[in-house]
This record gives structure tokens, C-alpha cells and sequence, in this order.
């Protein structure tokens, strides 16, 4: 499936197909994460806007992997790096786990952990839009540190797969 999606991101935008962004992994280490492009141009660098500032730069079968998340299967690749773990708190860039950290100073103890492609705040919240969604979310994973056991993560995945098949990303 992944030749075929970048394929046909290639024939909608002429662009590359893969997008990566630094975030921060286990320990506060800095990785690279992977993922389907899924807006035209180039996202500025120093200015880190979240993708609801960018709507107007979402392509139509960018909206079509948003919202099955085929747009996060690269980051299979960063599961297999080591990187991440298919469960875990979802990786921020910096900027943001920071303000979160200024408000929930709990939220550091998230380093202790990998990232996950899938986590508990993304399928009981979702994706954040600002900084608010962001601690709501990141309480989630809270729950998740406080809970780590085979039975949550497997949770976690099936409830996943129910959100891909319904197509409730965005």
C-alpha cells in the first residue's frame, strides 16, 4: 500500500511524497518523524504551526489519509528505527511538550517512555488544534503512564483499528 500511496501523492502535487519533522522521542532524544505529505509546498521551519493553521494547504487525497490516517503508516519505519512503539504518547516537537510541561509538570514523566504511532489520548481525544486540546490530550497519556500493562495497549490497538475503519481522523 505504501508504493501506491506515494505514487499517487506524487501525481497530485508533482511533490515529494514522505514528510519528516524533528520530535521528541524516549529521554528527550530528538528523532525524525515520518509521515505521507499530505499539503502542498513546504511547511516553514521556524514557525511551528499546527496543521489546522495550514488548512487551506491540504490536498484532497490529503484529506482522504488524514481522515483513514494512512498519512501515519511511515512511521511503521520509526517503529522499526526504534524510535517509537506502536503504543505510547504520541511525540510532540519540542515548542509544544514544553508548554505542556509548563502546565502539567507531570507530563515530563512521558520521556520515560517511546512515543507511540497510536496512543490513549488519540483515541479518547484526538487530535489538538491548540494548546488546550494539547493538555487535555496529554492528561490521557498520563492515564496511560499510570496504566502501562499488555491489556492497555491492546486496547489501545483495537480501538485504533475502529477508528481507521470508520475514517474518524481528520
Amino acid at each position: 500500500m505504501i508504493p501506491l500511496v506515494a505514487i499517487i501523492i506524487f501525481l497530485e502535487s508533482g511533490e515529494k511524497t514522505f514528510f519528516t519533522q524533528e520530535r521528541v522521542g524516549k529521554r528527550g532524544v530528538p528523532f525524525k518523524i515520518y509521515k505521507f505529505k499530505s499539503m502542498k509546498g513546504v511547511c516553514p521551519v521556524n514557525d511551528p504551526l499546527l496543521s489546522k493553521d495550514e488548512e487551506e494547504r491540504i490536498t484532497k487525497f490529503g484529506k482522504f489519509i488524514r481522515k483513514y490516517r494512512i498519512d501515519e503508516f511511515p512511521q511503521f519505519l520509526n517503529v522499526l528505527k526504534g524510535e517509537m512503539s506502536i503504543v505510547g504518547p504520541r511525540p510532540e516537537r519540542q515548542l509544544f511538550l514544553d508548554q505542556i510541561i509548563t502546565h502539567i509538570p507531570k507530563y515530563a514523566e512521558i520521556q520515560k517512555l517511546k512515543p507511540g504511532i497510536t496512543s490513549l489520548g488519540q483515541i479518547k481525544y484526538g487530535y489538538a488544534d491548540n494548546l488546550t486540546q494539547m493538555l487535555k490530550r496529554a492528561r490521557y497519556d498520563l492515564v496511560y503512564l499510570d496504566n502501562l500493562t499488555f491489556w492497555t495497549d491492546l486496547k489501545v490497538i483495537i480501538s485504533t483499528i475502529g477508528i481507521v475503519f470508520q475514517g474518524k481522523g481528520k
